[in-house]
Parts: C-alpha cells; structure tokens; sequence
C-alpha cells in the first residue's frame, strides 16, 4: 500500500516571493520582487567572517547564541530604545528572523487561542499560528495611509486572545507605528494576559525624519512583548540568515525550548563577525539615509508613470495604485508586467486572507541606482 500524507494545511501554496522570483529569472525581468539587495556587504564584514572562519570559530555555537554578539545586542537595544535586556537569559540569535517568529509564536499559542494579526501581513504569520492550532483573528488596515483602527482591536481582544502580531515599519505598507499608537496599545492591553509578538525587521530603515518606536520602549509594553530583529535587512546579508529574539526572561525560556530543537545554534563566525561589526553605530545609524535616497530616487523616477505612490514612511518597499493602467487583478497585472514589460514585482493579494480588492503592488527599492532606473524607464513606458 503506498503512504499517503495528510496535509495539515491543504490549502497552503508555494510562498509568492519564491514564485515571483521564479519568474523574474525565467523572463530576465528586472526583478525589484523579493525584499533583498542586488548589492553586496560592506568588505569589512566579510573579512570579519573570514577571519573568523580562519581562527576555528567553526563549531557549534552555544544554543542562545555567542555572548559576545547577545552582549553587543543588549548595548544597541539600550542605546536606541532606553530598554534593558539582560544578553545571558534575554536575548537569543536565531536562523534569520522568521525562526524567532516561529519559535515565539509556538512556544505561546495554543489549541484554540486567538491571534490577532493586521492585514495586509508578513506572508508567514498566519501559518505559523494555525499550525499551533490558534485561530487568526483579523484587522484590516486600509490605505493610503495603512493606519490601525484601534476601535476594531479594542473590540477584537477577547478572553481567548493569547497573542497580538504588531510589524513596524510595516510589510509591504511602508507605514511605521507613532507614540499614539503605542499608548493606545498599551491601555487594550492593560489588565489582560495577551502577549505581543513585535517584527521589527525594518527598525533602522525609517524616513522624512520619523523615528523607529520600538514595542521596547514602553515598560508595560516590554514586559510582554517578543521583541524581533534581522540582521540581513541591516547589513544587505538576507542569505546569512540571522536574527534574534528579545524578551522578559520568562517568555525567553519559553522561546528557547522550541528554538533548540528548531536549528539548535545558527552560524558561528557569522555570529563573531557581527559582534564586532555591531560595535560601529554608524554604519546602521546612516542606513535611514542610504534608503530614503534609494526611495526618493525610485519615485522620481516613475513621476511620469501612470503608476499612484503611497506613503512610504519606512521599510525598502514602495507600494504603487495601478488602477490607471489595468483592471486586472493583482496577480494578472504582476505576471503581466514581468512577461510583457520586463519589471518584476509582489501582488498585494497573498498579504491577506482574502481577496482585498485593491489594485496595488510592492516594488522593492533595495537595489542599485542603475537597477532602480533601468525598471523605472520599462514601468514609464506602459
């Protein structure tokens, strides 16, 4: 008898990035898809990783992570956001961010507990939550400006609300959380038990003179919030895969249970490498800057297009209205534009549960000059 499988989640397809990416390589389409950098590192990290490498960091290494780079951590986190994290019981490096979020995410939800997740989301929060058997409960926010209507999550948190996914700067809006919001988060949660899972991938990629709100910064906040971060999107090393975890020491031991039978410790000279490379503020201090140029070169360069720009207030994404151009839905238009015009780009659809019914794509600015204006000429020419 030949073994079937079960499929615990039927109705889960292949990830929109990696079919995206997919077809950009198939048609040589400029592919501004896929959130990474089609430039490198700073030399200087890599020969940090080099000499790591040649030194014999090349064996496990301890399951929370190296002390060094959880020490260099808890420093920038106290620097920026004036929040303590304790490096030996607080902090964890993971394999890239979405392990955090994965390990958080299981280690708190369970059987019948309900998440509150903002759409349009992050393509792997919904998953997660309901291979822990949670249910997603969820909130729309609407553009242009993509805020949270908190009236709807006062009314959302329930006694079966266990957790709540909050992402900013936000994927794929570009729109960033202000003290506003963070009071208004902290009185619904107040004399609840929910826990809070905090993306903040894009921390040092803020505009216009905003500043980052970390979850961190709030004490009432902080105490119960799963504190997320990336070194990829800081440092142009997506496939380095390192992130980590910060959090009250109870939520970390609980993190940590999952965390090691997940990959058990992630890369050990990169984990050095970073350590001593974490030490130079500037360079993730200048990283607003280097994007917003990138951003500001972008949407002057598609001015004369009969594409619509959003805000885009954070992140190295840039949302755009199509609506002048096609009445095909998103996917269509996508698929289109990369077979017909040569542009590669993310339908909005798979950041929802359902269909939302706007006619607006992502495109991701985090390339070189060249690659930015060699799209812009193909999407001003449609």
């Amino acid at each position: 008898m030949k073994p079937t499988v079960k499929s615990k989640m039927p109705n889960l397809n292949l990830s929109v990035f990696a079919v995206m990416t997919q077809l950009a390589e198939e048609h040589k389409a400029v592919n501004l898809s896929q959130g990474f950098p089609d430039f490198d590192c700073d030399p200087e990290l890599i020969d940090l990783v080099y000499q790591y490498l040649k030194s014999g960091k090349n064996q496990y290494a301890p399951m929370p992570g190296v002390p060094a780079l959880r020490g260099e951590i808890s420093k920038k986190i106290a620097g920026l956001y004036k929040a303590n994290y304790d490096p030996q019981t607080e902090i964890t490096i993971t394999a890239g961010a979405t392990e955090a979020l994965y390990a958080a995410i299981t280690a708190v939800v369970s059987s019948g507990d309900e998440v509150i997740i903002f759409e349009p989301f992050y393509d792997a929060y919904p998953p997660v939550v309901q291979y822990s058997g949670g249910k997603p409960v969820f909130i729309r926010l609407s553009p242009p400006d993509f805020s949270i209507p908190w009236d709807e999550v006062k009314k959302a948190v329930t006694s079966r609300t266990k957790l709540m996914i909050l992402n900013s700067p936000h994927n794929p809006t570009g729109s960033i959380l202000n003290e506003d919001d963070l009071r208004e988060l902290a009185e619904i949660v107040d004399g609840t038990s929910v826990l809070i899972v905090s993306d903040e991938v894009y921390e040092h990629i803020v505009f216009d003179g905003f500043r980052h709100l970390s979850l961190a910064t709030l004490p009432e906040l902080r105490k119960r919030t799963f504190l997320i971060s990336s070194f990829g999107k800081t440092y142009h090393t997506t496939g380095w895969k390192i992130g980590y975890c910060a959090a009250p020491e109870p939520l970390t031991a609980e993190l940590r249970k999952i965390h090691q039978f997940i990959t058990f410790a992630v890369n050990t000279p990169v984990q050095w490498a970073y350590a001593d490379f974490l030490k130079e503020r500037d360079d993730y201090l200048a990283l607003s800057a280097f994007y917003q140029k990138k951003r500001d070169l972008f949407r002057r360069s598609i001015d004369s297009s009969r594409f619509e720009v959003l805000p885009c207030k954070g992140t190295y994404f840039q949302l755009a209205d199509y609506s002048k151009i096609s009445r095909k839905n998103d996917t269509e238009f996508v698929t289109e534009l990369i077979k017909t015009h040569g542009v590669a780009a993310i339908p909005l659809s798979p950041f929802y549960h359902d269909s939302a019914g706007h006619k607006i794509i992502r495109f991701c600015f985090a390339k070189k000059d060249e690659t930015l204006i060699n799209a812009a000429e193909l999407l001003c020419r449609i």
